[in-house]
């Protein structure tokens, strides 16, 4: 299982930005963070058209530099990183303006994001791992002015559920917490896990264990602020299907196994079983919670799924499917005492309608929209011809 962490640091510095699609330094600042005149780029320049829409789709409209040329001087020298391809720079730019930036812009027009987006997207080829936690950093914001974003060389532009795994709800949950820096978020939503979260610890939590404590995500278990930034980027990007499945994991018991301590590997539901086929008292579980790779039928494809784990090997990614195997079993199945106490599936349903409330009132957006459009925006990437029509945005360039 791969761990995810996010990174967000507090200092909030007011900069302004060079006006370039390759990443500045300190001299290029002006007085303002608005740029008076663009940069004229060279048209014989293997990179022109790409700069040139650049320009027009972030750095026109929404004084956002996009910085794929990436220099030393924006990144953290403990990690050991490589710039993005060119090809790769071009998918995940057309990328995010389709599945971030459009999508906002369809809810609250042009204006929301000129003013709130970060000012920077800055991208890495590479993953940076944090050796110490065992955890791989997909994003890191800092300070409402710039948001990184790594591992850009293992796109797969066609697979929404790996590009959402891995770049885009993380996009979402640093713009959650940029939104959040300017105005609170209501306190009531850090009084509902008071005593559940664990900052050192929560790559080592299983996501059946932390759905059943009210968490969304083992990362949302963390801290308060990642919590309800996870909580916004979750609701937005996961397919109805994916969202049921956890919010059903959370309505029941987990066992952690018979190392306490270890609480990678969660259990949901058990049943007795002996040679002889007569019950017996030793125990066999089952319905493992997984947040892993799973080949997906449908889309052909290997992609990263949220599922359940049986015995027989089945992997069951759909809560009607869950429920069946239980109640077809020729074997009796028990659930798990739900021995935290708590009601997870009310915890996390709360936890969405504060962010929900708090959106509309702080921004005036309304959440359950925002999230029917990305969701239908990401739906059309299973047809090719979606990336091959954002790519030709750029090849239209004069």
């Amino acid at each position: 299982m791969k761990y995810i962490k996010y990174l967000l640091t507090s200092a909030v510095v007011a900069v302004s930005l060079p006006a370039f699609t390759a990443c500045g330094n300190d001299d290029d600042f002006t007085d303002t963070i608005f740029p008076t005149d663009e940069e004229v780029l060279d048209p014989s320049s293997y990179s022109y058209k790409f700069d040139k829409w650049l320009q027009q789709s972030f750095l026109t409209p929404y004084n956002l530099e996009f910085c794929y040329k990436m220099e030393d001087v924006e990144t953290d020298m403990n990690y050991n990183l490589v710039p993005a391809t060119f090809d790769n720079s071009i998918d995940i730019a057309v990328l995010t303006k389709y599945l971030w930036f459009d999508a906002y812009d369809e809810l609250t027009g042009t204006e929301f994001l000129k003013t709130n987006a970060p000012r920077k997207i800055h991208i890495v080829g590479s993953p940076a791992y944090n050796i110490e936690t065992g955890s791989m950093i997909l994003g890191l914001a800092e300070g409402g002015i710039k948001v990184s974003l790594f591992r850009v060389n293992e796109l797969e532009v066609n697979n929404f559920y790996n590009l959402n795994e891995f770049y885009f709800r993380t996009m979402h949950h640093e713009f959650s917490h940029i939104l959040h820096q300017k105005k609170s978020y209501p306190v009531e939503f850090n009084q509902l896990n008071v005593g559940n979260y664990d900052d050192n610890n929560w790559q080592d939590r299983n996501g059946g264990l932390v759905a059943s404590l009210g968490f969304v995500t083992p990362y949302a278990s963390s801290q308060f602020r990642e919590d309800f930034a996870e909580t916004i980027a979750n609701y937005i990007t996961r397919t109805p299907e994916q969202y049921d499945l956890i919010l059903w994991c959370a309505g029941h018991g987990w066992y952690a196994g018979e190392d306490e301590k270890n609480q990678k590997e969660a259990y949901c539901y058990y049943y007795y079983k002996s040679d002889d086929d007569r019950e017996s008292d030793k125990k066999t579980y089952a319905l493992e919670f997984k947040d892993g790779y799973i080949y997906d039928s449908e889309l052909k494809q290997v992609c990263r799924k949220v599922y359940l784990y049986t015995p027989e090997g089945r992997e069951l990614t759909k809560v009607e499917d869950v429920e069946n195997w239980i109640n077809t079993r020729s074997f009796p199945v028990y659930p798990v005492e739900d021995v935290d106490r708590k009601d997870g599936k009310e915890i996390m349903i709360q936890k969405v309608n504060i962010a929900r409330q708090w959106l509309a009132d702080a921004w005036n957006i309304d959440l359950d929209k925002l999230r029917e459009i990305v969701q239908k925006r990401q739906n059309t990437l299973t047809d090719p011809n979606t990336i091959i029509g954002l790519r030709k945005q750029v090849e239209a360039v004069q």
